[in-house]
């Protein structure tokens, strides 16, 4: 399903990305296409982004072609999901340590939604962190690595 959504592929395009979407949710998808679980995750965005057109925006960025911020937002896992708002980096508190990404895919689209809602309604209101409406079972584990330490 990753045909379906627009991609960036390098570290100019993401960055117009960020400083042009403008009073809608960037997401950004950090992953590679022929991931297993970065074509379930896409599957998800790709049924959403119709809905969710009036709030958000949906790129998909191949980990390989931005090194850049592969590093910058230490994308040690894939799938990771990073959220923007007027050029804002916006956190997400999913009750893990990181609240800079969400690591994983989402179990389902309604899960997506409730987040982007919960997402735009905090950017409006002046929140750079917002907590996650996920129900915590839904939302996946892992150990955070810290490379290079």
């Amino acid at each position: 399903m990753s045909f379906l959504l627009p991609k960036l592929t390098c570290k100019r395009e993401v960055d117009q990305a960020i400083k042009t979407v403008a009073e809608k949710v960037l997401v950004l998808r950090f992953g590679r296409d022929n991931d297993a679980v970065c074509l379930q995750l896409d599957d998800i965005l790709a049924k959403t982004a119709h809905d969710l057109s009036k709030m958000a925006v949906i790129y998909l960025v191949d980990v390989n072609n931005v090194p850049v911020y592969t590093q910058y937002f230490d994308i040690s896992y894939i799938p990771s999901t990073v959220f923007f708002f007027n050029g804002q980096h916006m956190k997400v508190d999913c009750g893990s340590p990181d609240h800079t990404k969400f690591v994983g895919s989402f179990k389902t689209k309604q899960d997506f939604i409730d987040l982007i809602e919960v997402i735009y309604r905090g950017a409006m209101r002046g929140k750079l962190i917002v907590r996650s409406p996920i129900d915590p079972n839904n939302i996946p584990k892992y150990d955070l690595l810290y490379q290079g330490i």
